[in-house]
């Protein structure tokens, strides 16, 4: 199955930008849709489409902030591009500050526009992909057995398999099975590797 295509997702109470927004970004092959609220925006969220948001940080009813605050809490990937007037710079900085990958001053260069969009997007795929690895290494883990499970952690903690046979009461060639397994199981080439996808899994 492939991968679903990314979709610049824009938020603006003016219809006008809306409108221009989206003929632009569809005019450089790129999926955009468009919402007149944030709480519009919300109700059609989908936390499993990739893509970024181009987001205005001053609407009626829930702000940017607000909506970008929100999403944080349901621990959306989403990257955000916010649209600022002038007057609204210092906010956009704290926007950017909270997890906003950048923001766009009005009236905005369409090419700044696009350049940021498609960074954001790069951005979005690179944390998918971080999520996607993450979650395989974990359900690797999840597959060992108990005792497989104890052998990694004094593993990755550093015991030659001679310590990790006494601590445990087991045989020395127990130890190796159990170590075999867990490298195999994991994919993992070396102990330096079993670590780091250990560590991974656990950020």
């Amino acid at each position: 199955m492939g991968r679903a295509k990314p979709t610049v997702f824009v938020v603006d109470d003016d219809p006008a930008v809306l409108d221009s927004v989206q003929l632009l970004l569809r005019s450089v092959g790129l999926d955009a849709e468009t919402f007149s609220s944030a709480r519009e925006f919300l109700d059609a969220y989908d936390p499993e489409r990739p893509g970024c948001l181009v987001l205005d940080i001053r609407m009626p009813g829930m702000s940017g902030l607000e909506l970008q605050a929100r999403l944080d809490s349901m621990g959306s990937t989403l990257p955000i591009v916010f649209v600022t007037a002038h007057g609204d710079v210092p906010m956009a900085v704290q926007a950017v500050k909270s997890g906003a990958i950048d923001f766009i001053e009005k009236p905005f260069c369409d090419q700044e526009l696009i350049d940021r969009t498609q960074q954001a997007i790069e951005e979005n795929a690179r944390i998918r992909e971080q999520l996607a690895n993450r979650k395989e290494i974990a359900e690797r883990i999840a597959s060992l057995t108990p005792r497989e499970r104890q052998v990694m952690e004094l593993v990755i903690a550093g015991n030659t398999n001679k310590l990790i046979a006494h601590d445990l009461g087991i045989s020395q060639r127990t130890v190796e099975i159990h170590r075999a397994r867990v490298m195999d199981k994991l994919q993992a080439e070396s102990v330096s590797e079993l670590v780091q996808m250990v560590m991974r899994a656990r950020q």
